[in-house]
This record gives structure tokens, sequence and C-alpha cells, in this order.
């Protein structure tokens, strides 16, 4: 990177803030954190930053209020929403607010730093992106990834899928009986493959196992240092 990308942070999770700032430091950034909407606002006035990262929910000015009154005075800078609220509404509503792009969390830390240089015109590599199938017969269950899903067939049973079970399943689901490495599964839905990072896939694979424990024959194996694979018995 030939220039330095000055990033300012509105987010009020202190935790998220700080693993957010710490990744976007070592990839070359530099990241201002405020940690609430007014707090941001006078951040930006003195810092001028070339991206703006910022969480819809914040105490003091929330990131709708923000960016309205940034775009009053500036039409340029990027702008990225943060937000764990998914409603279309919502969505449509931070667009016209004036935001550019639009992440749900959680999300993975390369998948930021894809879309701020993304915004920003800078030239990045992009991993090819599994392939789009969405809907999946899996045993006894219906599988639809888009509404995070997993249907029961005989019993009717409907679970919602948080967006990482999802995605996890979903790939599991592209490659049945393959092996799916757990280092590609952590750096597309988390960013990096940290010791900490894989104890949280684990949490997530025990869950889906227990969402798939209504269909005997299904089974989510653990490949013993290389990753996991779906069997499902068929």
């Amino acid at each position: 990177m030939n220039e330095t990308i000055n990033i300012l942070l509105a987010e009020d999770e202190r935790t998220l803030a700080m693993i957010i700032q710490d990744t976007l430091d070592g990839q070359g950034f530099h990241v201002t954190v405020a940690d609430d909407g007014e707090e941001a606002l006078r951040l930006y006035a003195v810092n001028k930053p070339d991206v703006l990262v910022a969480d819809v929910m914040m105490p003091r000015m929330d990131g709708f209020e923000l960016v309205r009154r940034i775009r009053k005075q500036d039409q340029q800078t990027p702008v990225i929403f943060l937000t764990a609220r998914s409603a279309v509404n919502d969505v449509v509503h931070g667009f016209e607010m004036g935001a550019n792009d639009y992440l749900k969390k959680p999300f993975g830390m390369q998948e930021l730093i894809v879309r701020i240089k993304a915004l920003l015109g800078r030239a990045c590599t992009v991993a090819p992106q599994p392939e789009q199938v969405t809907r999946f017969t899996i045993g006894q269950y219906l599988f639809d990834a888009v509404i995070q899903r997993l249907t029961h067939v005989p019993t009717g049973n409907r679970i919602e899928l948080s967006y990482r079970e999802s995605e996890i399943l979903r790939r599991l689901c592209l490659h049945p009986s393959e092996v799916v490495t757990s280092q590609s599964l952590l750096l597309e839905l988390w960013g990096d493959d940290s010791f900490f990072n894989n104890k949280s896939l684990h949490v997530f694979i025990t869950k889906l196992r227990h969402r798939l424990a209504l269909d005997a024959r299904l089974r989510i194996v653990n490949v013993r240092g290389v990753g996991y694979k779906l069997i499902t018995g068929d």
C-alpha cells in the first residue's frame, strides 16, 4: 500500500472496535475509533478520514443521524454501515442517508478490507466466491441459505439459523462427503484462522450437529487437523 488509508471507526462495542482496529492497523491502515455518534462527528471534522465505518446502533447519536449530518457538507467520503439489523427497510434507509455499503454482523475482517479498498478504487485480489447455490435438500431437511432457515420436512419443524451457521452449512452442502478445510471457513467467515476463531468454529459445528439431530443419517464429521465434511447417508 503506497499511502496510508485513514479510517474513522464509529463503534460502541469496545471489544469489536479493538478487533477491527488491530486487524486494520496490521494491514497498513490507520484507524481512529469513536465510541458514539457525537464523538464520531467531532473526529470526522478534525481528521477528514478517507473512509467512515459506522455502526448503526450507537449511543448519543446513531449511525443514520451521523451520516445524515456528514452528508450535508460531504457527499464524497465513502461510508460503510455495520449492523446486526438486516430488515430491508433498515438497509434502504441506510442508503437513503448516504451510505455506500452495508455489512451485516458478524462479518469477516477480510470482507471489510476488500469492501474498503473497493470503495476507494484500490486494486485488491478477491478470492473466487463459492458457487451461489442457496437451496439444498439434506436428508429429511430443506435448507434455504438466503433466509437462513432449516426445515425438517416430516415434522414441519423450522429452525432459524444465524448467519455463520447458515454459511458454514452452505459450504458443507456444496461439497457433500468432501472435506471443507477449517482454514477456508475461518478465512472466509471470520477473516483470519487464529486459535480462538478455530475454537469458535468448533462451537458453530456443534450447534449445527444439534440442528440436524432429527435425521440420524446426517453427520458432520471432524477430519482431525484438516476440517469437516457432511455425510448425508444417501
